[in-house]
Parts: C-alpha cells; structure tokens; sequence
C-alpha cells in the first residue's frame, strides 16, 4: 500500500470500529472490547508506518475534489508533514491506552459500548484533524470532537455535576468555534481556497487582506477548544466525566486540535504582529492564572486540568514567538505525561472505590498500596516539573529558549515584546508547575487523611499502561537530535540560560513547597481538627458554602480544602480564597452574560404571555362573540322569522318616506 492509503486508513478504522460497536454493543457484547481496543491498535500501528514512511521529509500531499461548490472549491485531502505524522503516533498512542484502561476501569459499566465507541469516534475525529489538508474537512472533526466531548463528559448523567459540566463545556466551546468559523470563510475567501496548502502560501506571499481580523476571529476558536483564557472554565469542570476520557481529551484530542491548527497555519498568525502579541498575552495570563489555580485545588482532577491549561500556555507562547517547532515538541511531551498523570490518578480513585476520595486531603497509605501508580506518577510529575532529564525539561526549555531569542531581538517573525511576555510568564510559571507538582505528590502519596477502604489489586491493563507512557515521559526528550527532520529542520536542543534558570526556579518551587507542606503538617498535628472546624476563618479556610459554589468536595463540617496540611494555603496566603474558585472567572461569567440572557428570556417569556397572547386570544374571542350573538338570532321558528321580516319591510318603507319628503322639499 502506498503512504497516503495508510494514512486515509488510520482515521477510518477507529471510525469503523465506533459504527460496529454502537451496532454490536447491545446484540453481541463480547465484541465490544475487541471493537474498542483493536481498530484503535492497528491505527497507531498504521500510525507509526506512515511516520516512518515520510520520514521528516518532503510533506506528502493527495486530493480528491468532493464536490463543485462555486468559486471556493472543498477537497479531501491529505497533508502528511514532520508535524501531522508524529502528532497522529501520539494520538494512535495515547487512545489505544486510554481503551485498554478503560476495559479494566470501567468493567462494570452497563454503558461501556456506548463509552467504547464514542472514545473511538472521538479518535478517529482527532486524526482526521491531523492528517486533513482541508480547512473543511478538519472542521468536520473539529466539531465532531466536541459532541463527543459532550456525551463522555457526560456520561454520568445521573448525577447533576456530570450534566452541568457536559453542557458547559459543549455551550463554551461552541462560542469559540461561531467566530472561527466566520474566520475559516473569511480566511479561504482571502486565499481563494480551503487548501492548507493554499492558505500558507497566500499568507506567506501577501495574499491574505485582513490578517488581523482573521486571526483574532480564528483565536476564538482556539482558545475554547484548547481552553485558553479567557475560555477555558469549562476544562476543570469536565472532571466530572471517567478519568480515562480526561486523559484523552487532555493529552492527545480536544485541548491539542486548537495547538495543531495554529501551528498548521503559523504563517497566517504570523502575518500580524497584533495577533501574536494578543496570543502571547493570552498564553501569560492563562499559564500563571492557572498555575495558581492548580496550587490552591484538592481534588487531584482539577490540579490536573488546571495543569493542562497551563501547559497549553506554554504551547501557545511558543506559537506567539513564532516557533512552531517547540510548541508541536511540547504537545507530544505533554501528551504523554499527562496522559500518564490522569490514567494514575484513576488508579488512585478506582483503589478507593468512589470519586469522593480524589480529594488529596483525605488521602494516605497509598504509596505502598498502588506501587505502580506511585512510581509512574512520581515519573510524570517530575516530567511536569520539567526537571532533568525527563521530557518536560527538554520541551518547556525549547519553548523558553524561543522565547528567549525572540525577546533578545534574534526573530523575524514575532514582535520582541512577545519574546518578553512568554518568557517572564513561562518562569514564573516554572516555579508555580514544580510547586503545585510537588504538594500533589506529598499530599496524594505522603498525606495523613484518613486510610481508603482498600478494594483490591488493580486490573493488569490499567497497571501495564501506565508503564508503557512512562517511556516516553523518560525518554522522549533524549530524542530532540534525532527528530529533527520531523520537526522542520528546527534543532530543540536546550539553551545554557533558559535551562539553569528554569531547573532553578523549579527546584526553588519543589523545595519552599516541601519545607512548607514539613511546617504545615508538624502545625496539623498540634492542632486538632474540631478547632479548625470551629474556627475555620483562623487559618483562612474556606468555608463549607464555599467550597460547594468552587467544586470542592465536602466533608464533614469542613471543606477540604481547609486541610491544615495544605501547603499551597500557606504559599497563596489571601489569594488561595480567590484561586480555589478559579478567580471567581464564573461567577463574572454569570453576572456579565448569564443573568442578562436570562432577564432578557423572562422579558420575552413575559411579552409572549401576556402581550402577545392575549392579543391572539382577543382576536379569537371577537369573531366568537359576534358568532354566539348571530347564532341566538336563529331560533328556527317561522312566526319569529316573519316578524322580524314585517318589522324590517315596515322600517325600510319609513326610511324610504322620510328620505323622499326630505328630497321634495328641497
């Protein structure tokens, strides 16, 4: 078969794979596993052939003409660069884990063909994502990953969290994807094609007219598809669905598609300085915003996904200097480990037996019970924390390292200022990463909240995938001199400044974290817990109702966040109230739009009721008066029909006498 037969393969098949197991999933229940795990493989291994097979080199182009659509024509087309194929590997990767977890996770479910091929379909969206050389054609799995992310999500639907985050995430990015669509038309009108391809060349040659416009309009959908501020509420909230579709939405699908489409189309970005100081100002705000949100949350999900947001950012920086190159590099690196954060966060959870226990407060005795996800959590955190040398060292240092050149004036292609912004951000960030990395660990895996109930040795899957991503989140980064054809030529390796800065500031972090979390736990054990319960507002703890308007879980009279061995609310001070709930981000949310929208229904529910209604009920009720009114003058009897036929003769002849005396005498 030739290349680009095995690439059209590779999104085809976890698209067969999904029809078969919706069709087979109730009639034949043991092919679901199969149908769910074995199409996945075989794209990941078509994957890696097709990467192999293009090698880094010369991108690898096909087409076929779909239909005739007037003067801006759509094609099915296939674009097969260093890019596109090593985003697919870890794609093809990261869901074959996430389906041969999810056997053992979810076991039990009496949904799991529905979970199975919707996580199949959602797949075969993102790769199609990947490998589309058409603006069009990516848009079809563009949109088809976000209903998936609404029925996963949501697929606890009995519980009101699982509802209320499925509809949030679908409405938020939805906003985002009205503007970018405007742009994609916009943007093909200018090019006067939907072809990459196209596009790339007419902005490289001056062809685009309103590059501004057109990206800022394109960043809407970004930014809620990759969850960037300001549009990124809705990625915590999506906790609510099961562990293993967290992980396949934050580490390979979903969050990556907005990353991957800037970096397809940097050089229409890059035709306007304004759009890549607002995309590096967005990345700023977004990585420190939430890397202060991660260090004040409990429950391990939602520091994961404020995590995720953050590294999101780092990708997004990369981008804003023009270094595409590094923010693909970090894609993958982050794909891994995240992936690899999530799936053992899920083993946490499943050895508790009940989401209620993924608050890091009520966690102990966990090292010793799931050694395995202790071991190969404690390697995904330092990759986190981008401490030497596991890969998140070497992709965030080649993001600061752009960073660098661009603020030192080294770049064409991106404003110096942005060089600045990513940099200074991406430090500071740094510190916050390794310390909200190292408070998860001590509190998951060195904590003294109450023993789980322990519910037995985890299933072989789920053990066995957490070290197949462990590899990569140790190695991948010794790989940059040996990628980089994949990657555009563009050599990742790290730079002497931004590295011994980076290590520095992080090392910083990891230890004021853990000499903090030695202080706080030594006061925690001098201070009984009915003390802090009593007087909560003493040790600046949230209050219970709090805590419930933020997400936190509850227990007993406190929330857990209150935990007086928490070291992030000794590090946070008066700003953990604030970064617990997110920056009050939806309660502004709620004031700026919700309640105007919903003023504005009860205004228009109002006006129906009782303007426009009584209108249409009066215009009724007149024909049926005078209906009723006509209908007792037909008694059916003879003698009144006569009399009132004298009585209106007799009247007639009167008119007809005075009106003729009135004419005689004038």
């Amino acid at each position: 078969m030739t290349t680009t037969t095995l690439a059209v393969l590779v999104p085809l098949l976890p698209f067969l794979g999904a029809a078969a197991g919706l069709l087979l999933g109730r009639t034949a229940p043991a092919y679901v596993r199969p149908l769910a795990v074995l199409p996945t493989l075989a794209a990941f291994v078509l994957a890696v052939v097709v990467a192999v097979d293009q090698g880094g080199g010369k991108s690898i182009d096909a087409s076929r003409r779909l239909t005739p659509t007037g003067s801006v024509p759509v094609d099915l087309a296939l674009h097969l660069d260093g890019f596109a194929v090593l985003v697919a590997v870890l794609v093809g990767l990261v869901a074959t884990c996430v389906q041969l977890y999810s056997t053992g996770y979810l076991r039990d479910d009496p949904r799991y063909p529905s979970y199975a091929a919707l996580v199949s379909l959602f797949t075969s969206a993102m790769l199609l994502v990947v490998y589309s050389g058409d603006l069009m054609v990516l848009l079809v799995g563009w949109e088809i990953m976000g209903i998936c992310s609404y029925f996963l999500v949501g697929h606890y639907w009995e519980t009101p969290e699982a509802r209320a985050a499925s509809l949030k995430a679908f409405l938020v990015t939805k906003l985002g994807d009205v503007p970018f669509l405007i742009g994609l038309f916009a943007l093909a009108t200018d090019a006067g094609t939907f072809r990459i391809t196209g596009v790339v060349q007419a902005s490289l040659t001056g062809g685009i007219d309103h590059p501004t416009l057109i990206a800022l309009l394109l960043l809407a959908g970004v930014a809620g598809k990759s969850a960037q501020f300001p549009l990124h509420t809705w990625l915590p909230d999506a906790m609510a669905g099961p562990t293993p579709v967290s992980a396949l939405i934050h580490a390979a699908t979903m969050v990556a598609a907005g990353i991957y489409f800037v970096a397809r189309l940097l050089p229409v970005f890059a035709a306007s300085g304004a759009a890549l100081t607002v995309l590096a100002v967005m990345a700023a705000v977004t990585m420190v915003g939430s890397a202060l949100a991660a260090l004040a949350q409990d429950d391990i999900k939602r520091v994961l996904a404020y995590s995720t947001i953050g590294q999101l950012g780092y990708m997004s920086g990369a981008l804003a200097v023009g270094d595409r190159g590094a923010a693909v590099f970090h894609l993958l690196s982050h794909g891994a480990f995240k992936a690899l954060l999530f799936l053992a966060a899920g083993v946490i959870i499943h050895a508790a037996g009940t989401n209620s226990l993924s608050a890091m407060s009520r966690m102990d005795g966990l090292a010793k019970r799931i050694p395995d996800a202790y071991w190969t959590m404690t390697v995904a955190l330092l990759a986190l924390a981008a401490i030497p040398p596991f890969a998140g060292f070497f992709s965030k240092e080649a993001v600061l390292s752009a960073a660098e050149h661009t603020a030192l004036g080294d770049s064409t292609v991106a404003p110096q200022g942005t060089g600045w912004i990513v940099l200074i951000a991406g430090l500071l960030t740094a510190l916050l990463t390794a310390a909200y990395a190292a408070r998860l660990w001590l509190m998951a895996f060195r904590g003294t909240g109450a023993p789980a109930p322990d519910h037995g040795r985890q299933p072989v899957a789920m053990n066995a995938v957490l070290w197949v991503l462990a590899i990569p989140s140790i190695g991948f980064g010794l790989t940059t001199g040996y990628l980089d054809e994949w990657f555009d030529g563009h050599a990742l390796t790290p730079a002497l400044t931004t590295s011994v800065l980076s290590t520095g500031v992080a090392l910083v972090g990891g230890l004021v974290t853990y000499a903090t979390w030695r202080h706080t736990s030594a006061l925690a054990a001098r201070t009984p817990i009915g003390a802090v319960a009593a007087h909560p507002e003493a040790d600046g703890g949230l209050v219970e109702e709090e805590a419930i308007a933020s997400h936190t879980p509850v227990y007993g009279d406190i929330a857990s966040a209150s935990d007086p061995a928490d070291p992030g609310r000794l590090l946070l001070g008066p700003l953990h109230r604030h970064a617990a709930t997110g920056f009050h981000l939806d309660a502004v949310y709620r004031t700026l739009f919700v309640r105007p929208v919903l003023a504005g229904a009860s205004l228009v529910r109002f006006l129906d009721r009782e303007v426009v209604e009584t209108y249409v009920q009066g215009a009724g009720a007149l024909p049926r008066w005078l209906g009723a009114a006509v209908r007792k003058a037909q008694t059916g009897n003879v003698q009144t029909y006569l009399s009132a036929l004298l009585a209106g003769s007799a009247v007639l002849a009167l008119v007809a006498v005075v009106l003729a005396n009135a004419n005689a005498g004038s």
